[in-house]
């Protein structure tokens, strides 16, 4: 389940263990409510998150792209090795941050 967090002036989107064909409609439906705000700062936490399919990948440079256009921020944090991995292999970490798991 996706949970959504405001803390400290930023949106805390926490994954859950998968995004594929199966939920990514879902998913995306849940995160929307956090892009309604005027100014954005997302960090979106993929502790949990060890599957993303190609439609997570879309919904990713998705909410990336109009956090951008609101003139806002937005990140990947705790991000394991095998999904860092797919994320490089297609060229997200090339324009977007990216922080893998400590």
């Amino acid at each position: 389940m996706t949970e959504i967090i405001k803390q400290d002036g930023k949106t805390i989107i926490k994954t859950d263990k998968r995004i594929d064909t199966m939920n990514a409609a879902q998913f995306e439906k849940d995160i929307e409510p956090a892009l309604q705000d005027a100014t954005l700062d997302i960090e979106m936490d993929c502790n949990e998150l060890n599957y993303m399919a190609s439609s997570g990948l879309r919904i990713i440079q998705k909410t990336m792209r109009t956090v951008m256009m609101k003139k806002g921020k937005f990140k990947l944090t705790n991000v394991s090795p095998e999904i860092y991995k797919v994320l490089a292999m297609t060229g997200f970490t090339k324009f977007m941050t990216v922080e893998q798991k400590a």
